[in-house]
C-alpha cells in the first residue's frame, strides 16, 4: 500500500500592515502546477481572474501578456493597497491522490488562527474560499457556517469577525466565472474595498 507523503505548507502567511480582511483557502496546489511563488499559483485557478474581474473589469488584469502565468508583484502591490492578508487553513496535510483536489486533502495540522489574528489586530473579517477551508475553520472557530455568499457572526479572542463563505475559485466548482465574480463583488462591497 502507497502512503501520501505529509507536506508542510511551503509560503509565509502574506498580512499587509493594517489588513482589515483575511481570505483563507485551504492549502497550495502540489508545486509542479505553480506559476508564481504566491497565493493561488496555479493558472487553472481563477481567483486572480476573479479580483480582476471585480475590480478592473477586466478578469484577465492579472494575466501575464501572454496570459500563462500572473503578474505577482502588481497582486502583491493591490493587496497591501487595500488591506487584504493571505494565507489558508491547513499548514501540514496529506494529499490522498497526489492531486491539487481538496476532496482529497487530509489536513494533519490546522492554522493556528491566534497567532496570526494577533499580527492583523485590524482584521473585521475572515474570508472562507472552498469548503475544505471551511471545516477545517470550523474546527477552530464556534460559528455558525454560512451559506455561500454570505457571512455570519462570530466570536474567537474576544473579537467579533464576519465569517464570508465563498465559492470556489477552483474549475472544479461549477459556476461560471461571471457568477462567481458577482459574489466576490457584493462581499467586497458590503466590507468596503471597493470604491
Amino acid at each position: 500500500m502507497q502512503y501520501a507523503e505529509i507536506e508542510n505548507h511551503p509560503l509565509p502567511p502574506f498580512l499587509p500592515e493594517g489588513a482589515k480582511v483575511l481570505m483563507l483557502g485551504s492549502f497550495p496546489p502540489p508545486k509542479e502546477r505553480w506559476k508564481m511563488d504566491f497565493f493561488y499559483p496555479n493558472i487553472q485557478n481563477d481567483m486572480w481572474r476573479i479580483f480582476g474581474w471585480v475590480f478592473f473589469d477586466d478578469s484577465n488584469y492579472f494575466l501575464t501578456d501572454d496570459r500563462k502565468s500572473f503578474r505577482e508583484s502588481a497582486i502583491r502591490s493591490f493587496l497591501t493597497e487595500k488591506r487584504i492578508a493571505l494565507w489558508d487553513t491547513a499548514m501540514q496535510v496529506k494529499r490522498q491522490k497526489g492531486n491539487a483536489s481538496d476532496k482529497f486533502l487530509e489536513v494533519l495540522q490546522p492554522i493556528n488562527l491566534e497567532e496570526i489574528l494577533l499580527q492583523i489586530t485590524d482584521c473585521k473579517a475572515i474570508v472562507i474560499t472552498g469548503q475544505k477551508a471551511m471545516d477545517t475553520l470550523l474546527t477552530i472557530v464556534p460559528a455558525k457556517e454560512p451559506v455561500v455568499g454570505s457571512f455570519e457572526d462570530a466570536l474567537f479572542l474576544n473579537r467579533r469577525l464576519w465569517i464570508y463563505r465563498m465559492p470556489s475559485s477552483s474549475r472544479a466548482y461549477p459556476k461560471p466565472l461571471t457568477e462567481k465574480a458577482a459574489v466576490y463583488k457584493k462581499m467586497f462591497d458590503e466590507l468596503g474595498l471597493i470604491i
